[in-house]
């Protein structure tokens, strides 16, 4: 009796035309699309992710080399449906992979092999089988000197291992070759390192359009969104009212009494726009007059027949009577917000109650993005009552927002979670955050996704997409507010207020988490929007990520916290060599880090190398220019540390008598300056407010002359 072959669960079944591209327990997440069959054109995989912020990719099979089309499918059927044996992953202690990998993983994986059959059927080859190790080197190095990164390159070359990987497991192999590179390692494939991209090397917006961004966001939210969510209302009324009224006789009397009056008078009537094309408002007019938005429909058409047979209604003598749609539309909503004081408007019109609606949720997005750390992707998983009131008794007495991670979700296996997996800690909500929430709370049904694409979609004809609102479509949206925001601003003559272009292009979705850390870095105490906020931002924000390591925003803030370093040593240095002069306890330990700083000197500065140099307080200099000095930290004499221990100087606490505070010549220029200004300001001002003034500005230049007194410079011994 022959023994029986032992199953083995790895070794993939051969599909049909037929065949699920996404087989059973897979399917995690919801597509209007559907599941694509192995035959067809476009293979879809919103269905392999739970993100509901996630990239919609499909794979063009008409993308593919003809002569290799047959074989792909097969591979790439292969990667979405089986996974990689236990015993493989082990081997790769070089570098690691996983059995499954994430959707955009698998994208990108998928588009590596359609280009290694693109390149390969430029050099006269027709299969896979073909291609063995000295073509796959050939690959390797017309990848390195395409121009590549070697981030790139190396993603691409173990793309190239997993698809001989899951050869292996194929009921019909192609028969590619093992890349060598498996056995004497890749680096002599890989081009030299350069500046790792991403969030990383992504440009913090400058100050002049962060801050008044920020401030027009929260104005939306804070200021105008209970006229907004009220308009709104009142629009999807009307909508409801205009189609549910029954049709009576008495109903299209009133439409006719309504319209032909006005319009044999040439007078305006209600109108909106609808694709670039003005119309008469036909549910505003019907709920107007109490008819059904089909009688409106009616009397319309009987006028237009009656104009096209010449069959015309008395007229004035100026001619053919036209429809004068230059008529507004408010709705019955009260204005309760206002702009300096002032009514930000006067009604929302029928034709805006959408728009502003659509500005609204933006502002939330904006809002939500800098004041929690959150990425883009976080925010848009978020859901309603992700962030409770807090329990004042024995809590925290913090708001703090729940919700998914789906960057680094891994199951016990070690592979992507696709599903995503509640984050084991919070973020911390400050309070224009948790108005941001609260709004848009009220914008899309319980239980759904703060930013669900249909709630979020406020044309007449709803939106069959699933998920959130895609990142495409935010960046879009946010450029828009920008530009009603300026507009606004300039209705109210506010030209102080005008957001300008950011120098180093769009403002986007990705660029929100660099700024806040590059202003809690250099802007200690805050100088945007929210200056009271940014006192305790670093804590709030950053310290709930402590009990993760370094995980987090932690990464960026260390990040922007050493390049805040490196520029401050660097213009010291400038400054000490050309005659300069430092002051303070600190002085003498400050000038020795200037000179002998080179750590930071030609380093790429990325999240690794920025952790390593912020734990050695030996170079780590914080500029404070709201003190006008520097701290040369060392906790157990900081003076801002008396109430918690903490890695990082508070410099929004900074004490001119502490002994970790050092002055340039700057910092004294500074002082002096701004005890100008202070004794400007204290001569028009009342008695004790002026000698209040006068005072600060005669501490300052105490502080400036003690500096002039005390300066030591590079020529004297450091010690």
């Amino acid at each position: 009796m022959s023994a029986v072959a032992e199953h083995d669960p790895y070794l993939l079944p051969l599909p049909g035309p037929g065949t699920p591209v996404i087989c059973g327990d897979l399917i995690v997440g919801a597509s209007n699309r559907g599941n694509a069959r192995y035959s067809d054109p476009r293979w879809p995989l919103d269905l392999l992710s739970g993100n509901p912020s996630g990239r919609r990719t499909s794979i063009v099979w008409s993308n593919c080399p003809a002569a290799f089309e047959a074989e792909l499918r097969l591979a790439v059927w292969n990667l979405i449906n089986g996974q990689l044996r236990p015993s493989f992953i082990k081997q790769k202690k070089k570098r690691a992979m996983r059995q499954r990998i994430s959707v955009s993983h698998l994208y990108v994986t998928v588009l590596t092999w359609m280009d290694l059959a693109s390149w390969l059927a430029a050099q006269g080859i027709s299969t896979l089988a073909a291609c063995g190790p000295d073509m796959l080197d050939a690959y390797a190095r017309h990848l390195a000197e395409s121009g590549a990164s070697r981030a790139k390159v190396e993603k691409a070359t173990a793309a190239l291992t997993r698809l001989w990987a899951f050869d292996q497991l194929s009921a019909r192999p192609c028969g590619i070759g093992l890349p060598r590179w498996e056995d004497i390692g890749i680096d002599d494939y890989l081009p030299a390192a350069t500046p790792s991209g991403g969030e990383n090397s992504t440009e913090p917006l400058g100050e002049a359009t962060m801050g008044l961004l920020l401030v027009w966001a929260m104005r939306m939210v804070d200021d105008f969104a209970e006229d907004i969510l009220a308009a709104w209302a009142e629009y999807r009324r009307l909508m409801d009212i205009g189609a549910n009224t029954p049709a009576t006789l008495q109903g299209l009397q009133a439409v006719r009494d309504f319209l032909v009056p006005r319009i044999e008078a040439g007078l305006p009537l209600p109108a909106i726009a609808n694709a670039g094309t003005m119309r008469v408002a036909r549910h505003y007019l019907a709920d107007s007059v109490g008819a059904n938005v089909r009688q409106v429909d009616q009397v319309l058409e009987t006028l237009l027949q009656k104009r096209q047979r010449g069959k015309t209604m008395r007229r004035p003598k100026r001619g053919p009577f036209t429809l004068n749609l230059s008529g507004s539309c408010p709705l019955n909503a009260p204005i309760k917000g206002t702009i300096s004081d002032r009514p930000w408007r006067q009604a929302i019109d029928f034709d805006e109650a959408a728009t502003l609606l659509r500005h609204l949720g933006t502002a939330a997005f904006i809002v939500l993005s800098y004041l929690t750390g959150m990425r883009p992707g976080e925010v848009l998983g978020l859901r309603t009552g992700c962030c409770p009131d807090p329990d004042r008794n024995g809590g925290s007495g913090h708001h703090l927002i729940r919700g998914n991670e789906y960057k680094t979700a891994l199951d016990e296996d070690g592979n992507h979670l696709s599903t995503g997996m509640e984050r084991g800690v919070p973020w911390i909500a400050i309070t224009p955050a948790v108005n941001a929430i609260r709004v848009l709370e009220r914008m899309v049904p319980d239980g759904a996704l703060l930013f669900d694409a249909a709630a979020h979609n406020m044309s007449a004809q709803r939106s069959p997409a699933t998920g959130a609102i895609t990142d495409s479509t935010l960046r879009d949206r946010i450029d828009v507010f920008v530009a009603w925001a300026n507009e606004c601003a300039a209705a109210h003559r506010l030209d102080h207020e005008v957001i300008p272009p950011d120098r180093h292009g769009a403002i986007g979705t990705m660029r929100f988490r660099r700024t806040l850390a590059w202003h809690i870095a250099r802007r200690p105490g805050g100088l945007i929007a929210l200056a009271v906020q940014y006192g305790h931002m670093r804590t709030a924000i950053s310290g709930s990520y402590a009990s993760r390591g370094r995980g987090g925003i932690h990464d960026l803030l260390d990040l922007e916290t050493v390049r805040a370093v490196a520029d401050t040593v660097a213009d010291l240095g400038e400054d000490l060599a050309t005659g300069g002069g430092v002051s303070g306890p600190a002085a003498r330990h400050v000038i020795k880090t200037a000179v002998t700083g080179p750590p930071f000197a030609g380093a790429v500065i990325n999240a690794t190398t920025a952790q390593r140099l912020a734990a050695n307080e030996d170079v780590m200099l914080y500029e404070n220019p709201n003190a006008f000095l520097l701290c040369r930290f060392r906790r157990e004499q900081a003076l801002c540390q008396r109430d918690g221990i903490s890695d990082a100087p508070r410099l929004d606490r900074c004490r001119p008598q502490c002994g970790n505070v050092a002055r340039t010549d700057r910092h004294a220029s500074q002082l002096r300056e701004r005890a100008d200004f202070l004794e400007l300001q204290g001569a028009h001002a009342p008695g004790p407010v002026g000698d209040r003034l006068r005072g600060n500005a005669a501490k300052l230049r105490a502080f400036a002359d003690h500096h002039d007194r005390t300066r030591i410079t590079l020529q004297e011994p450091t010690g």
